[in-house]
């Protein structure tokens, strides 16, 4: 390339919302084939002005992403990137237009209003606290306020899937299976349809578990942790306990923890929904 391709993130608030789209979007080309840079905080057009005067003569091709809350500052960013023969999206401007006329209502126009410290943020931290005391069997003993609860063998994602979740909104716990523990009789007293089973393959998690092994010597004494055989019959086990639970199973093998995600809650809220018509 004769010149970096370059997306110009420009925000009133932080940029985080237009940076992650065009991460998202640049996830779909050669690493390196494009660049991001972010100008927050704008709050007039003399900022952006002065930005792109400072790129003059640089070998950059420039597109722009824009998140622009106040309406009159929005047309006139638009209106400057059109000057400067630079293509832009705007990202958020065609969302509110079409909540406010879905509402009838008027937007706030007040910049990076989801990122406010307000009741949801210390909610979610109350979720991580909560999901942190019960990581790999710990607290559960009660389990009686669990929002979720992932049960699976070693390796099957249930940490960093409960981290994601939490940062949802939910209080989760998880539980580690294998057929030489009994499970807590509490994981008996909570609601199936809180309980979601993970489950992979021997071939996504025997790698995993041999890698974090790491020496020979360390394999030889964990004894069967990596051995196939061995993991086939952890499942075996733990199929046979999440059958017993009613509990609804997900397999995690060649899913981003993202999609586990999405199918946990929308299983959990199609439920609650049913439950409550």
């Amino acid at each position: 390339m004769d010149k970096l391709a370059t997306v110009l993130v420009i925000s009133d608030a932080l940029g985080e919302t237009a940076a992650s789209v065009a991460l998202a979007a640049a996830g779909q080309f050669d690493e390196g084939a494009v660049a991001i840079e972010r100008l927050s905080r704008v709050q007039d057009t003399r900022q952006v002005k002065r930005y792109l005067e400072s790129l003059a003569g640089a070998a950059k091709k420039i597109t722009a992403f824009h998140t622009i809350v106040q309406d009159e500052l929005r047309c006139e960013v638009a209106g400057l990137l059109v000057e400067q023969g630079i293509a832009a999206v705007d990202l958020l401007g065609p969302a509110i237009d079409t909540i406010a006329a879905l509402t009838g209502l008027a937007p706030k126009g007040i910049p990076g209003i989801i990122h406010q410290t307000d009741e949801r943020y210390f909610q979610r931290i109350a979720c991580m606290e909560y999901t942190v005391e019960h990581d790999d069997g710990r607290g559960a003993d009660d389990l009686s306020t669990a929002d979720i609860v992932l049960i699976g063998v070693s390796r099957t994602s249930k940490t960093p899937l409960s981290m994601f979740l939490a940062l949802q909104g939910y209080r989760v716990a998880n539980i580690p299976l294998a057929p030489q523990m009994e499970p807590p009789q509490a994981l008996f007293e909570v609601d199936p349809a809180r309980i979601f089973g993970l489950v992979t393959t021997v071939e996504a998690i025997a790698p995993i578990r041999a890698q974090r092994l790491g020496t020979a010597q360390a394999q030889s004494a964990a004894g069967s942790y990596a051995d196939p055989n061995a993991i086939e019959l952890e499942f075996a086990y733990a199929r046979s306990l999440m059958k017993r639970l009613g509990c609804f199973v997900v397999h995690t093998d060649g899913k981003a923890i993202e999609e586990s995600a999405t199918e946990i809650i929308e299983r959990l809220n199609r439920i609650l929904l049913a439950r409550n018509a």
